[in-house]
């Protein structure tokens, strides 16, 4: 039985969580174990674990927590989810720091496309669109989902509003109409 190591003391959050799912994804039967260097790493190892149906079980190692995972066989990974889309409504996730929410918006979209759990579609409206033009933060990480296979579009009438056709970086322009087609027959994650 194949038993690997991965050291993510020092990444900050998501980076521990993305390191492992890519570290798991090799191994297709064995034993996995990360350092990481506090609590919330350790939690989010654990739940990570948890959502892909493995065992896991952590300890305390001085300054340090190890986290050994179980993989049992080849656990399945899931292209598209079909019906899931995502309705993007603002720059920031989240409300009370817009500064904080900046940072959350841009370590969601990186999480997402290293996730293996893909919406089908990402609308962006309102002042989301800005996620969508250049400059944004989350330029790249909504180029490698567009690269996935996530449709990503930005409403036409938004972008008009703020003046930014012009620097739409990454998806289509779209319309209202077509916008609550999509999203009245899918599964709706609002951010």
């Amino acid at each position: 039985m194949r038993h690997d190591k991965l050291d993510c003391r020092g990444l900050a959050c998501p980076q521990p969580v993305v390191e492992t799912k890519k570290k798991l994804s090799e191994l297709s039967a064995g034993t996995l174990t990360v350092l990481v260097d506090n609590e919330t790493a350790k939690n989010n190892l654990l739940k990570l674990a948890n959502s892909l149906g493995l065992t896991a079980a952590s300890k305390k190692e001085a300054d340090d927590y190890s986290v050994t995972i179980m993989k049992e066989a080849e656990a399945s990974s899931a292209a598209a989810a079909a019906g899931k889309v995502i309705l993007v409504a603002g720059e920031t996730l989240g409300h009370g720091s817009d500064e904080l929410g900046t940072i959350l918006m841009k370590s969601f979209f990186y999480a997402l496309a290293e996730s293996t759990q893909l919406p089908q579609a990402i609308y962006f409206l309102n002042g989301g669109v800005k996620l969508a033009c250049t400059g944004s933060p989350v330029l790249e990480s909504l180029c490698k989902l567009q690269s996935l296979g996530v449709e990503i579009y930005a409403c036409g009438l938004c972008l008009d509003f703020f003046q930014l056709t012009a620097q739409l970086a990454v998806g289509e322009v779209t319309n209202m109409y077509a916008i609550v087609e999509q999203i009245t027959a899918a599964s709706v994650i609002k951010l």
